[in-house]
């Protein structure tokens, strides 16, 4: 189970965001929902990754697995979120969905892309946006979503890492957003293709624990941010885990995607990316959610 995460930044002292606890299978997809339900900042997906849609027919009854994870994502919309004004919605995407053909080892390309169109039934029927992955497997990616285009009101493909042409191929879609993490910033060509996409149909993220950028990335060149690290052993709450992507590098993607593209005013790229990110997952009422989303951060400032 991954957490990517959304945000933007007017400094370093106040940050605006919104966690996403990944499912990853059906049972991930109960632990993240169980941990959304713990903290007012933190939302969930409910979706089975390309790579562990062999769980489809492993559970001998593919059609009832699909109606299990119907059924949970039922549950975390009705059980909401109280915020003090209004109630958002614990599962707000379908996902991490797609389809991996670098990882063809854990899942043949055949059940991916079955399970894949699958899952289009679970966006349609809830309304729900959709968290999606493409690895190495654009053509068959953007086929299933032509079929598909009017069955999901909006998405993200996120931890983009494709090329040029992948990027147009999902921009022709125009309920589909690019998130960009330190995966999307490794070379110059990365860096190209970033700077081609229109920040209006961007998002950026961590996808944490991993994705973080690297000292060897291209990207680096940009980045600004740091702060103190220890080891997991020496814990500190004032320092990150060694190795470990944390939520507040965000700021980095944020540098990078500014730096790349020749942004001076970070503080309005950040809102605009913020208000992206909420445009998909918050679309019933875009401004009460931004607000709830600013109060729960302010809450521990």
């Amino acid at each position: 189970m991954n957490l990517p995460f959304t945000c933007s930044t007017e400094d370093h002292n106040l940050v605006r965001f919104s966690f996403q606890v990944t499912g990853g299978s059906l049972e991930e997809s109960k632990e993240a929902l169980a941990i959304a339900e713990t903290d007012a900042r933190l939302f969930c997906t409910v979706g089975v990754h390309p790579t562990r849609c062999k769980e489809f027919e492993d559970s001998g009854d593919p059609e009832k697995h699909l109606q299990d994870l119907l059924t949970l994502a039922k549950e975390g919309k009705e059980k909401g979120k109280e915020d003090g004004k209004q109630t958002l919605d614990a599962v707000v995407a379908i996902g991490e969905c797609g389809l991996d053909y670098d990882r063809l080892h854990f899942c043949p390309s055949d059940i991916q892309k079955k399970y894949f169109e699958k899952q289009f039934e679970l966006a349609y029927t809830m309304k729900l946006p959709m968290f999606l992955h493409m690895r190495a497997a654009s053509q068959d990616f953007c086929d299933i979503l032509q079929r598909n285009k009017d069955r999901f009101v909006a998405g993200v493909a996120h931890s983009f890492t494709g090329s040029a042409e992948d990027c147009d191929k999902l921009l022709s879609f125009s309920n589909v957003l690019i998130g960009i993490n330190g995966c999307s910033l490794k070379t110059a060509e990365n860096l190209e293709v970033v700077k081609g996409i229109p920040v209006e149909r961007m998002m950026i993220e961590t996808d944490s624990p991993y994705c973080d950028i690297k000292n060897t990335h291209a990207g680096i060149r940009y980045v600004k941010s740091s702060w103190p690290s220890k080891k997991k052993d020496k814990h500190d709450q004032e320092c990150l885990v060694k190795g470990r992507n944390e939520p507040c590098l965000v700021r980095q993607v944020l540098e990078v995607v500014a730096g790349t593209k020749g942004i001076a005013d970070i503080d309005q790229l950040s809102q605009t990316l913020y208000h992206n990110t909420c445009r998909v997952f918050f679309p019933h009422d875009l401004d009460s959610a931004a607000e709830a989303l600013l109060a729960s951060g302010r809450e521990d400032l």
